[in-house]
């Protein structure tokens, strides 16, 4: 008795679904946390701030490249995403220094000579709040508070805290990393 041949499924034939292409035309792996980040919320616009987040962490900055990358991603106008880019101070547009400088300037740490310190630095670096040294070395920025008020004026020096600080002391600290 003579069975008629089976068919077999060729497996390989099978058509899928072409996935999206994903990841930057430039190849920077950055880019794929940035998906997988839009991905996990399913591309929703109200990640925005997430996605901007995980992008700073990844970058160091939000460069133009990269915030557009993001709004073709969630599905937003640039402006959009540029506006909030903007409007948060955590977030920053240009790369910042080696060190950084954070002044407190809340209303104890202003009272008891955080003004002053911040004038001194910017005096002494050359920049006002919110810029980096041409050479890099330093970025200066001010915080509306700490939450330090204890040791005010309080000032960040590369993510420590330092407490009661005068324009000098500030100085010293700051010229210690420019030599």
């Amino acid at each position: 008795m003579a069975t008629a041949p089976t068919a077999r499924a060729d497996t390989t034939a099978a058509k899928k679904p072409k996935e999206a292409k994903t990841g930057h035309p430039s190849g920077d792996k950055r880019f794929k946390v940035l998906d997988i980040t839009m991905k996990r919320a399913q591309y929703r616009p109200d990640v925005l701030i997430e996605v901007l987040h995980k992008a700073q962490e990844a970058f160091g900055y939000l460069e133009e490249d990269v915030l557009l990358y993001v709004a073709r991603g969630l599905k937003l106008p640039l402006s959009r995403v540029y506006g909030v880019a903007t409007f948060y101070h955590l977030f920053s547009l240009k790369p910042g220094g080696t060190h950084t400088c954070v002044v407190c300037t809340g209303t104890a740490c202003y009272v008891k000579g955080g003004g002053q310190v911040l004038s001194a630095l910017e005096e002494h670096l050359g920049i006002k709040v919110g810029d980096t040294t041409p050479d890099g070395e330093m970025s200066l920025l001010s915080a509306r508070c700490l939450g330090a008020c204890g040791i005010a004026p309080a000032v960040v020096f590369d993510g420590t805290v330092a407490p009661k600080q005068t324009a000098e002391l500030a100085l010293e600290k700051v010229k210690g990393w420019m030599d």
